[in-house]
């Protein structure tokens, strides 16, 4: 067998205990997507090839197995050059079959790498291997007495000879894979990271006055902290270092101590204190920049990874928050000069109404603003309205709110201020400038705001993932990588959802396993053209939607009161003959079978296991029956804001509150309170007990009590707790105002009001200063 197959028998072995699986599954899984299997399907359907593992456990075997196959790819490289070197020894080949990590694999390359001329390559011209040699051959001997009989022309005297000695020394511990291997184990475990303000540097990044002289473990230093000494040093403002042992005595760092013993260095003869000397220099001019650039490299490796690992995170739970249901909605973009702009949607989401109403400065017109909002109210019946969480946002709530207690009827729209995040982006987007053509880009908004109280997940499927703005330094990132990851979480959660065939829009069928945008604009061409799809198997006369795509996409897709029932259902297709025999089994038919599913309980899955579906899928089945085409997301809750707590400046340590979390970091989890400037409940004050990770307790879109402990008003940061209290009753807010001022609460929203992120370089606002402040905490 050849190292290429060896290499790649053992990628199973490796990727399984990552997982905690068992190899048997990661190679059934990744028999199945080198087939073209998508995850989301290979997770739904697939669970007796792979013994069931998850999207999660799919997504990381996915990414490690393309990590791991670049690596084979590189190993076949490496060997191929140093066999044509003519260099290749079994020991070689079992170094490069073994290595584990591009930086071991590299490390045994080094000395087979191709180069530029070196000044160690110069001193081997000049004849000075001998002279090494002889100097690690003697130790007792004067290294300037054995220098002296290599003078010659290219070398004038002792000390160049000496240095060209040093030169091919220092190349050679450089190039040593075992001794760079040891290095690198021992300063991921000892060194410091040490961060330093540019002198002449210091009011210009006060934002970065917490790094102007900070030093941290690198094995343990925050992800959050790491990126901002990254954004400090990129920005011009900071100064990065690896350190170890900085205060160590001449002769005394431990790092130095093992390049010298890496020379066996240790008497106290010439040749050895000369040696030593050596050691020293190659460990500061070399070895110490070369293995700080790969320490450094890997420390923003694992904080990038963190990062996007809270946003996915953020990101999966605000694409799953409740849908407010299929109502007709008003959705207001709130703004001051520049109106209120307001869009009604009917219940399946289309454009029915739009206008802009300017009740603030400086025309002031509230009567005519709350005339022409009655009047849509009333013509098409709304039963929600969504308000955007932005600029003007408790103005516009408050205008609504005293709308709705003049209104004589008994049932009334329910108001709810909704994220924003992204609106902007999705207005001015390709895809919004073809779905209304003839629209204002500011009317758009209000459109998107309407929708994403009917459905979150519908709505933000429109926008680019990175641009909703639930992560922490998501600019500094790898881009490539965290498109890659939230792509990811788009796609499981459309598919945990279930999309309806015949309503659904184009992006949001893209989204669905092996559909992709050319296939969702056919679907939906079609669907134009020919009317609703009837089956499932209409699918199939879709153009270019061949049997691989329908097997993938089918069972995500719904078609509601179809002539198949169970094409409502997560069932697929491809076992509707057991779920047929199911129901046979009961003696019902399926759709009173759909209606009642108590027969169902009586039934033993096992009686239903065939060559074909195993226990997995029938009791998946079963499940499914029982309520076919159930929603998985939360039911549709609002949080309340408190009456007169409209500003920062309304706000007192000690009062109790309500608001919805709109992001988690690792530090602690932001919470909307209703006054422009989400607070942070800092990680210590997240519960009553330890707290590793604020995602054990709470996720975006949670409603929560919170208690105020901090106010800084100049700043805009606002310290927030979720401990019980045991001080004194809190102040309340002033109920003298003339009408109740509060808001049901729903999806949440990005930094900033919900405005994208800031790109590189920008003030982060108030996420930015919540951030720093957490840091400083810590």
């Amino acid at each position: 067998m050849s190292i290429d197959a060896a290499a790649e028998r053992r990628i199973p072995t490796l990727i399984a205990t990552e997982i905690s699986a068992r190899p048997e599954q990661v190679q059934a899984a990744i028999t199945l997507l080198d087939g073209g299997a998508t995850v989301p399907f290979v997770a739904r359907y697939r669970k007796e090839v792979t013994g069931g593992l998850d999207d999660t456990q799919l997504r990381t075997l996915a990414d490690r197995l393309g990590y791991l196959r670049e690596l084979n790819d590189r190993r076949a490289a490496i060997l191929s050059s140093i066999t044509e070197q003519g260099k290749m020894t079994d020991d070689l080949a079992r170094a490069i079959a073994g290595a584990e990590t591009k930086s071991a694999l590299e490390d045994i390359y080094l000395p087979y790498k191709p180069k530029r001329r070196t000044r160690a390559m110069i001193a081997r011209e000049n004849g000075l291997e001998p002279l090494v040699t002889g100097i690690l051959a003697d130790r007792s001997a004067d290294p300037e007495a054995l220098a002296a009989g290599y003078i010659t022309e290219a070398v004038p005297d002792v000390k160049a000879a000496l240095d060209g000695a040093r030169d091919i020394i220092g190349e050679n511990l450089s190039e040593d894979a075992n001794l760079l291997g040891r290095l690198r184990d021992f300063l991921m475990r000892e060194a410091v990271v040490t961060s330093k303000v540019i002198e002449g540097q210091e009011a210009a990044g006060a934002k970065f006055s917490d790094y102007f002289a900070q030093s941290e473990n690198w094995a343990t230093v925050p992800s959050h902290r790491a990126l901002a000494m990254f954004r400090g040093r990129n920005e011009g403002f900071l100064q990065i270092d690896i350190v170890v042992d900085a205060d160590a005595a001449p002769g005394q760092n431990r790092a130095e101590q093992m390049v010298a013993a890496q020379l066996q260095a240790s008497s106290d003869g010439k040749g050895d204190q000369w040696l030593r000397k050596v050691a020293g220099f190659v460990w500061r001019v070399k070895l110490h920049i070369s293995l700080s650039i790969d320490l450094l490299t890997e420390l923003r490796r694992r904080a990038e990874e963190d990062a996007i690992h809270v946003f996915a995170r953020n990101l999966k739970d605000l694409l799953l928050a409740a849908p407010a249901g299929a109502k007709a909605t008003l959705g207001l973009d709130p703004g001051i000069r520049t109106g209120v702009k307001c869009a009604v949607v009917d219940a399946t989401g289309k454009l029915l109404e739009t206008a802009t109403v300017y009740p603030f400065q400086p025309k002031n017109d509230v009567r005519g603003a709350q005339a022409t909002l009655a009047e849509m109210i009333a013509r098409h019946k709304v039963d929600l309205i969504a308000i955007g969480n932005g600029t003007a946002s408790r103005e516009t709530e408050k205008l609504v709110g005293d709308l709705l207690g003049l209104m004589r009827s008994a049932k009334k729209p329910t108001k709810v201020v909704v994220s924003e995040a992204g609106a902007s982006v999705y207005s001015a987007s390709e895809l919004a400038a073809q779905e209304f053509p003839g629209l204002d880009v500011s009317l758009r908004g209000a459109v998107s705001i309407a929708r994403r109280l009917q459905d979150p997940l519908a709505e933000l499927v429109k926008i680019e993932p990175k641009s909703i703005g639930v992560g922490q330094y998501q600019h500094d990132v790898d881009q490539r990588r965290l498109g890659k990851s939230l792509d990811g979480v788009v796609e499981d959660a459309v598919n945990a959802v279930g999309v309806d065939l015949n309503t659904a829009s184009a992006p949001l069928l893209a989204r669905v396993a092996g559909i992709g945008p050319g296939l969702s604009d056919a679907i939906v061409a079609h669907r134009d053209i020919n009317g609703a799809f009837k089956s499932r198997k209409d699918l199939l006369k879709v153009a270019r939607l061949g049997p691989k795509a329908f097997e993938q996409c089918a069972g995500f897709l719904r078609i509601r009161d179809g002539k198949e029932p169970l094409d409502g259902s997560s069932v697929h297709p491809e076992a509707y003959d057991v779920a047929r025999k199911i129901v046979a089994a009961c003696g019902r038919d399926l759709r009173t079978l759909m209606a009642d599913p108590a027969p169902l309980k009586r039934l033993d899955a096992s009686d239903f296991v065939d060559d074909r579906f195993g226990l997995p899928t029938v009791r998946d089945i079963l499940s499914e029956l029982e309520k076919p085409g159930r929603d998985p997301r939360p039911e549709f809750k609002t949080a309340t804001f408190t009456d007169g707590v409209n500003e920062i400046t309304d706000l007192r340590p000690g009062m109790l509150l309500e608001g919805t979390v709109t992001n988690v970091a690792a530090f602690g989890a932001f919470v909307d309170i209703g006054v422009h400037q989400d607070g942070l409940v800092h990680i210590s004050q997240i519960a009553d007990r330890f707290v590793k990770d604020p995602h054990e307790v709470v996720k975006a879109g949670d409603v929560v009590k919170v208690r105020v402990t901090e106010v800084d008003v100049p700043r805009k940061r606002i310290g927030l707790s979720m401990k019980k209290d045991t001080g004194p009753a809190e102040p309340r807010p002033d109920r003298t105002a003339p009408s109740r001022n509060t808001a049901p609460r729903h999806t949440p929203k990005g930094p900033k009001g919900g405005k994208p992120a800031p790109t590189r370089g920008s003030d982060v606002g108030g996420f930015g200063a919540a951030l720093l402040d957490a840091m400083k905490k810590k």
